[in-house]
């Protein structure tokens, strides 16, 4: 398949969106010396100096644009109306796009996903640097894709999410690959299909010189329905089964599975497979991704404030027993919430932030769980019941919310470092 050539310069181009993207955007034209462009942000304080200084012009204008390079995230269809969109959509380009247009001299692998991207971006890095390969991170994580420095012949790694993909039109990886698929960000995709779309949207422009990694049946089944051109590789999880991990924090049922995906590219890139697991004892996890950070006596502690989907929880739960789980934030009502395949493993829940009632309903009929309400008092309740405790076994203090932060906290790095450090503070007290 040959690449399709755009020639910017000659182009009348809008940035919209001015966040990290689109800033990055501004940078790689600059560097570029394409001058003929715009930038549009409802923030007027980000404008850029060729800014366009009101919605009205914009609305006025948008016709005179060649291309519109627009942020993940931004969803046209509540910016503009929807009938200029329709119009507009063969003209929409991400900065993924930029980046494939431009670039050939090296391997990509795009990873997308529900659950477990940034993990497996950070394994797959971990294990060509192992390899000695010359490795750039980007995408959904890290440094913007076109901020990086690639020099030839090195392998780039982009973490996708549903939101660039969603508008990408030019995407041609080495090796793509979708981990996992639950229902998530509905209220920006309109339904599941929209989601599931713009997922496989990774393997639209690939030829059978490339790869396409599957796990599951009925994506496998969407793949094939499709007739997409790639080299099918299915995954099997219990391929991993084999190989023993001295590393712990890869023995979660979660990370087995994004290890699956690792070991097939490994193999597709004729790595050698005992330095890949070999490679992987050195490997640290990510935080508030089932980070354990802190062990005291017979009781550690999980931060997994990153699970922001009931989903995401489902993966720590089924991973550890003996637990009490700190659970609460703002949730995603579509989600289903059934704990009876692991409810055993689960020892009582402590609700915490401003949707008390919505949990409560959710675990009234499943779990024994107490409202706490806040971090503060969830672990000072736990250590109050481990301490009635009659039983010696080996206990889990894990939060693991199954919902955003965004009613008590920032983001979900803000709310796993406040866990971290007043576990930390009331674990030297109490245990």
């Amino acid at each position: 398949m040959q690449k399709k050539k755009i020639d910017f310069n000659n182009k009348n181009l809008l940035i919209y969106g001015l966040g990290v993207t689109g800033k990055s955007v501004i940078r790689y034209f600059k560097k570029k010396k394409i001058i003929n462009f715009s930038t549009w942000d409802d923030n007027i304080s980000l404008q850029d100096k060729n800014k366009i200084v009101s919605k009205k012009l914009l609305l006025k204008k948008i016709n005179y644009f060649d291309y519109i390079i627009v942020s993940p995230g931004i969803n046209l269809k509540s910016q503009l109306p929807k009938k200029i969109l329709k119009k507009m959509k063969s003209k929409i380009l991400t900065d993924l796009d930029l980046f494939f247009l431009e670039n050939e001299l090296f391997k990509t692998i795009i990873i997308t996903g529900t659950n477990g991207k940034s993990t497996t971006c950070k394994i797959m890095e971990h294990v060509l640097k192992q390899h000695k390969k010359k490795v750039n991170l980007c995408g959904n994580i890290g440094i913007p894709i076109l901020d990086q420095k690639i020099s030839n012949n090195s392998y780039v790694i982009i973490e996708a999410s549903s939101f660039q993909l969603h508008y990408s039109k030019f995407l041609r990886a080495d090796v793509s690959m979708i981990l996992n698929l639950t229902k998530d960000h509905i209220d920006w995709h309109s339904n599941f299909k929209n989601y599931k779309d713009a997922k496989f949207n990774i393997f639209t422009n690939q030829d059978k010189n490339n790869y396409a990694l599957l796990s599951s049946k009925d994506l496998i089944k969407d793949f094939k329905s499709k007739k997409l051109k790639s080299k099918l590789i299915k995954v099997n999880f219990s391929n991993i089964k084999k190989f023993s991990f001295k590393n712990n924090y890869l023995n979660s049922k979660i990370n087995k599975e994004n290890l699956s995906f690792v070991y097939e590219t490994m193999r597709i890139l004729k790595l050698n497979p005992n330095k890949f697991i070999k490679s992987l004892d050195n490997f640290k996890g990510l935080q508030h991704r089932q980070e354990f950070f802190l062990k005291k006596g017979n009781v550690k502690f999980i931060n997994d404030s990153k699970a922001t989907s009931f989903a995401s929880t489902k993966n720590a739960l089924i991973s550890f027993k003996n637990i009490y789980w700190i659970v609460g934030g703002k949730p995603k009502t579509s989600e289903a919430f059934s704990l009876r395949k692991f409810k055993k493993n689960i020892l009582k829940a402590y609700i915490i932030g401003k949707y008390v009632n919505f949990f409560r309903d959710k675990l009234i009929s499943q779990v024994k769980f107490k409202v706490s309400r806040n971090m503060k008092n969830a672990i000072k309740d736990i250590l109050k019941d481990l301490q009635n405790e009659k039983v010696h076994k080996n206990y889990t203090i894990l939060l693991s919310p199954a919902s955003a932060s965004y009613d008590q906290y920032k983001n979900f790095e803000e709310r796993g470092k406040f866990f971290k450090k007043i576990a930390r503070f009331y674990a030297r007290k109490f245990i």
